[in-house]
Order: structure tokens, then sequence, then C-alpha cells
């Protein structure tokens, strides 16, 4: 398992020598509990269905700043001997005037490999794209390359992925918009969008008291021309039905974060700050909240394919 760990974090940090500009899809600070937003073979891991809702607030303090809404659900569903999970969600990433919308359908099949479980898995996006220049401030109101009104368009896109997990190890890769497509605006105005490639790890240490685990996890994105990276740790204290963590989480030439939070009374509700190290400064940072729940599914007898995700314990 020691072989898995340093070849998994090697590989991510090669993964991950970065520089931030401007990539189509949102990162959250919180990835380590979002995996199926990037990777649809993240779906049907644990036994229960999962309901999480993420508010993410960047650049605060500026005027028309980026601000992100992530609403998904995921599930397993056992019937036929194989391993079988569904999930869904909703992002809505507004910047500026800009609103990017995607609505996913997400399908997973895991099975047995390696004393842990592989997981292939495909989705299904709805790609919605809007320009408000009805509120643009122009100097030349008859550039024809501003729409002066709300332009809109949309495309019909795919993703897929794998995720492996064996007891407190977890590695996942993935590729959004395989096809590339071009949103088309008004009859000006198009959005090309490049395909962008994930790779996630992390592990589970556990220590001498029961009750105290430290979660170490690493993100790479790449869309072929920018990178993006976070490295993240978070040390947990879980008894029976309660749970708190606190971590802290860096993305090399981009930002610092530092997340805290909690389960109560079955609800998971972790707060993340991130402070920008280069351009606009910490003081006018990112702001995330993040809110989930796990509800207990019967759909299967008690012990039988029973499987628990690494990522929440």
């Amino acid at each position: 398992m020691k072989k898995w760990i340093l070849l998994s974090i090697v590989v991510t940090l090669s993964f991950c020598t970065l520089q931030v500009k401007g990539q189509y899809d949102p990162s959250f600070t919180h990835y380590w509990m979002m995996e199926p937003e990037f990777n649809p073979a993240a779906v049907g891991t644990t036994e229960n269905m999962r309901i999480l809702s993420t508010y993410s607030s960047q650049m605060s303090g500026y005027e028309n700043a980026p601000a992100t809404m992530y609403a998904g659900v995921d599930l397993p569903m056992f019937f036929l001997n194989p391993h079988h999970g569904l999930g869904a969600y909703f992002l809505n990433d507004k910047i500026g005037f800009f609103s990017h919308k995607r609505l996913s359908m997400e399908y997973a099949y895991h099975f047995k490999l390696f004393g842990g479980l592989l997981g292939f898995g495909a989705e299904g996006d709805f790609l919605s794209e809007t320009f408000d220049g009805s509120k643009v401030d122009l100097n030349d109101s008859n550039d024809p390359a501003i729409p002066t009104n709300s332009v809109n368009g949309s495309k019909i896109d795919v993703g897929g992925g794998l995720y492996f997990q064996r007891k407190d190890f977890y590695l996942g890769i993935s590729a959004l918009h395989l096809t590339a497509p071009t949103v088309i605006m008004g009859e000006n105005n198009e959005i090309a969008i490049k395909r962008t490639y994930y790779l996630t790890s992390g592990y589970n240490i556990k220590t001498r008291n029961p009750f105290l685990t430290i979660h170490p996890s690493a993100l790479g994105m790449y869309d072929g021309v920018e990178w993006k990276a976070y490295l993240s740790g978070r040390v947990e204290y879980a008894n029976e039905n309660k749970m708190l963590f606190v971590g802290a989480s860096y993305s090399p030439t981009n930002s610092m974060a530092l997340f805290l939070g909690g389960k109560f009374h079955g609800v998971v509700l972790s707060y993340s700050y991130e402070a920008y190290t280069s351009g606009v400064g910490f003081e006018n940072g990112a702001h995330e909240l993040v809110l989930s729940y796990e509800l207990k599914l019967n759909l299967y007898k008690k012990g039988k394919n029973l499987h628990k995700s690494v990522r929440l314990l």
C-alpha cells in the first residue's frame, strides 16, 4: 500500500506543475467531497444516497465577482451481481455578465479488482451559455463584437472517468467536454470549450488515537493549455455519529485555503476561505460553503456488496 500511496502522490504532483489562467470549469476547495462533479465514475461508491450542495463566492469585494452554485445527488443501484451507480447534478457558474450552466446525468459500473473496487463512469451534459449585454457600459454602442442585449446558446456534451478505491486509498482519472463543443451565442459570438482532464488521489492515515485520522489528498486539472492543482490535508475526529475536521489546502502560484467542518444530526457542514497568493490578494479571497447529507437505502440485503467511500468516513 505504501508503494500505491507514493506512486499516486508522485503522479498527481507531476500532473500538476502549474500556471493558472482562466479555465472554463470552476474549481472547488472542497473537491474531496465533490468528486462526482468532475468524475462520473465516483457516483454510487457508498451504500447510501448522497445529497450535496455548494456555494462559492470568489474575489469578494469586487462588483460582478464570480459566484458558483452546485447541487448534486448520487446513489447505488444494486441489481444482478455488479454494482451500478447513478447520479445527477446542476452547476451554475456566473462570471460578470456571463452565466455558464451545466445539467448532467451520470452512470457508473463498479466491480472488484486487486482487492478493491474499480469503477467506469460516463455522463451526458447539457450546457447552456448566456451573456447579458444589456448590462455592459460601452463607449461605442455600435461595436458588433459585443451584443447590446442578452444572447444565449446550448450544446450537448459528454464526459467519462475511472475511479479505484482499496481500503483507505483512492485514485481517480476523468475527462470532461470530450466533444470539445463550440457554443454559438447570437449571430456573432461563440464560446469554444476545451477538453478538461482531472486526476485526484487520497489516503486515510490512521493514528494511535482511534478517533483521529489524517486525510491527505490532491487534485490536478488540465485543459490542454493551463494547469491548476490543489494539495490538501485535514485532521478528522469521529466518534459514533459525531465528526469534526479542520484542514488546509494549497494551490501553487494561486491560493491558500483553510476549512472547518463537522457532522451534526447526520448533516455535514463545512466552510472554507481561500486567500489568493497573487493578483487580488489575501483580503479579496473566496468563501465556500458545503452542505451534504446521506440517506440510508434498503435496496439490498444487509452486508451484500457493502463498501464505503474513503473520502469522508
